[in-house]
């Protein structure tokens, strides 16, 4: 049985997130792991996996329980997810964009400001959302970048929605929109448009598209380095009606918890910190000769062997302390430090991750470089994590190193 990334006793571990966590193992492990290499072979999207996650309720994780999910908060939510990227990174990967649209409709917006109308609209909207998860296996994307600087967070969405009638019209594009093609409901990122104004972040409205919805269509080829599962091609919306009633969050809504809940941001590094762990767990039972499908050959006793396994190691252990602080951390107004170690536990994961499958790689010697071997997989996915907006590991650098230097409001003269 794979030890857990997260020992619960030495993490302090709810026993809600012991047995959570355990739960995605048992998955991954039993149905993800034996199918990662198809997805990565095809570029195909992992349907047969979201079928199976349905059926475990996983696709339900973050919805809360009286509503017929498993009820996660984010650091539950996140450890999960961590234990699925160690056997299948671009399942997790996807499962993230799917989640999010519960956990930032769920618990993260509970902690938000709004008023007594406002939110009972939103609880009654968010209900039928969770209701198609649950019931019908949906599953919803969350298209994030188009090119510029909106998906950094420095600039208003293009993607635009022009109020009418019942509802809005949608006008825009996404790229690298992961599930497209795939997904039932595109959790939209646009601006509302206003007369005679500029666009505006503070406008930014989440809108579930469906699928089929007149003017939407899904273009280009899709052959990347890694990642390959995720089927992040372009989204293209034309003169598409959204009925008011699909909106994920209410007007305003987004830009307070972009504001006030940054740590929303981070839930992408789950899947690498899992990818971190594979490695190392591959090339520990590569060096010891366990590793299916290698002949039974011990190689540990070299001295630079056990040199690069310790380097490993700590990367790894460095890692996990720093990343398991931010996410027990994540909440409403956190301090300047701890926005600051967020990003530090973004980048320690995106970069330390493919770090350690680098090693590994180098370690293990050409067999690992054979596709017949998971590692050469998780080498390629390690390395996509540090362009990931909106903290890419660049990203996370000039925010840190700014942030560090200047209280808010400070200027040079």
């Amino acid at each position: 049985m794979t030890a857990p990334i997260f020992d619960p006793a030495a993490f302090r571990l709810t026993p809600e997130e012991a047995a959570l966590t355990q739960r995605v193992r048992d998955f991954g492990e039993r149905v993800l792991a034996p199918r990662a290499a198809r997805w990565d072979r095809e570029a195909s999207f992992p349907t047969d996996n979201y079928r199976d996650m349905h059926a475990e309720g996983l696709l339900a994780i973050c919805v809360p329980a009286d509503q017929g999910g498993l009820g996660a908060g984010f650091r539950a939510y996140c450890l999960a997810a961590a234990e699925m990227g160690r056997f299948c990174g671009a399942t997790a990967l996807t499962w993230n964009m799917h989640v999010c649209s519960t956990l930032w409709t769920g618990v993260l917006s509970d902690d938000l400001e709004m008023d007594s109308a406002t939110r009972a609209l939103h609880r009654e909207r968010r209900a039928a959302h969770y209701a198609r998860i649950v019931r019908d296996g949906a599953i919803y994307s969350q298209p994030f970048s188009e090119g510029g600087a909106a998906a950094a967070g420095a600039a208003a969405f293009g993607t635009t929605a022009r109020r009418v009638p019942g509802g809005f019209v949608v006008n825009g594009r996404k790229i690298f929109a992961s599930l497209a093609g795939h997904a039932d409901f595109y959790g939209i990122l646009c601006t509302e448009t206003h007369t005679d104004e500029r666009l505006s972040r503070r406008d930014t409205l989440y809108l579930a598209i469906p699928r089929d919805a007149a003017g939407v269509t899904v273009e280009g080829d899709w052959d990347p380095l890694g990642m390959r599962g995720t089927v992040s091609r372009n989204l293209v919306f034309r003169d598409v009606f959204v009925a008011e009633h699909e909106a994920l969050m209410p007007p305003g809504i987004y830009f307070q918890a972009a504001s006030r809940w940054p740590h929303m941001f981070l839930t992408l590094s789950p899947t690498y910190m899992g990818l971190a762990q594979a490695a190392y767990d591959f090339c520990v039972r590569y060096l010891r000769g366990e590793q299916p499908g290698t002949p039974p050959v011990k190689r540990r006793m070299y001295p630079t062997k056990q040199l690069a396994v310790a380097q490993m190691r700590v990367m790894l252990e460095q890692a996990k302390a720093l990343w398991f602080q931010s996410i027990t951390e994540a909440g409403p107004d956190p301090t300047k430090d701890q926005v600051m170690r967020a990003l530090a536990a973004q980048h320690a994961v995106m970069e330390g991750a493919n770090g350690i499958a680098t090693l590994a790689l180098r370690t293990c010697g050409g067999q690992a470089m054979l596709k017949s071997l998971p590692l050469e997989r998780i080498y390629r996915d390690s390395r996509c994590g540090a362009l990931m907006l909106p903290w890419t590991a660049e990203l996370c650098l000039d925010r840190i190193g700014r942030d560090a230097l200047y209280e808010k409001g400070e200027v040079d003269a």
